[in-house]
């Protein structure tokens, strides 16, 4: 029962935003839509967006800066109005994706479903199907410590209805189609872009246990989260794009806050230092292997 119940849970986010998308082209191909609609749909994307590339992953998950209760709230509130679960939940799946990423145990690896379309399907939407959740207790226990987190993510229904109230009462139902559905589809297809073509195509500067990658035009849309191969090099640094050329948003926004002296402690390893620890982690295996290797032949000699 629980699965059939988490079957059409997920099957209502995804077709629910993707048919209003549908009907939204439909309206500016014969110029329904108004310049109210289009600033709704640019403005809560950018929000929520944010809410869930700085609250939910660089914050949260991996702790890039700190920040105050009130700001906190705030990029998590956001971040819960992309409808994409609660803080908790959110946090421990991608925690988990990092600790067995495009290993078997990674629930959205494009990597483990035998060819590129079935595994670019399944890191896109067809993970969400899946039963298996990791264990939030294990992955989000600090979060679970953390009476605010927990006050939004137990609250997130509500949080995520309040995120389509705002656009219907600014600009009614179109405001709602576009600030509303059309955001969700929009901010649910470029994250989950990060698990399938960031896995998929593009460039791998650094040497990672997976497969991860660099795309620009998904760190474009994304707002930074293209920079999945430097992140998975460096998960806990604050900044995904290498140079001023690698657009992040998510990265200025959390220096322009940090000289705001809003959020503080931020750890950023800069490139040039991340060439070098990872060429230098790339020579420590050398040696080790060499030495392994050495020592097995002496092995055999003996």
């Amino acid at each position: 029962m629980r699965e059939l119940h988490q079957k059409i849970v997920i099957i209502t986010l995804v077709s629910v935003p993707l048919a209003c998308t549908v009907f939204s082209v439909y309206f500016v191909w014969n110029r329904l839509a108004d310049w109210l609609d289009l600033a709704l749909l640019l403005s809560m994307y950018l929000l929520v967006g944010l809410g869930v590339t700085i609250g939910f992953h660089r914050y949260l998950a991996h702790g890039s800066f700190k920040t105050n209760r009130i700001l906190k709230t705030i990029l998590v509130i956001l971040g819960t109005m992309s409808w994409q679960g609660g803080p908790i939940s959110w946090v421990s799946v991608h925690r988990y994706h990092h600790a067995y990423s495009d290993q078997e145990g990674d629930i959205h690896s494009p990597q483990l479903r035998g060819n590129m379309l079935r595994g670019f399907f399944h890191a896109q939407v067809g993970w969400m199907g899946s039963v298996e959740r990791p264990d939030t207790r294990r992955w989000a226990g600090d979060l679970m410590k953390d009476p605010y987190i927990v006050f939004v993510h137990r609250y997130s229904v509500v949080l995520g209805v309040l995120g389509l109230l705002i656009p219907f009462l600014i600009g009614g139902w179109s405001g709602l189609l576009w600030g509303g559905f059309v955001r969700i589809f929009l901010t649910h297809h470029i994250t989950w872009s990060v698990n399938s073509v960031c896995h998929l195509f593009g460039s791998r500067p650094f040497s990672t246990k997976d497969r991860s990658t660099n795309h620009w035009l998904v760190g474009l849309l994304g707002f930074g989260e293209g920079g999945h191969n430097t992140h998975h090099a460096s998960p806990r640094s604050a900044r995904h794009g290498l140079y001023w050329w690698h657009f992040d948003l998510s990265w200025y926004v959390i220096r322009f806050l940090g000289k705001l002296r809003l959020v503080h402690d931020i750890y950023v390893l800069h490139p040039d230092h991340l060439k070098v620890a990872l060429r230098e982690r790339a020579a420590s295996v050398k040696v080790i292997f060499s030495h392994r290797l050495g020592s097995a032949k002496a092995t055999s000699t003996a």
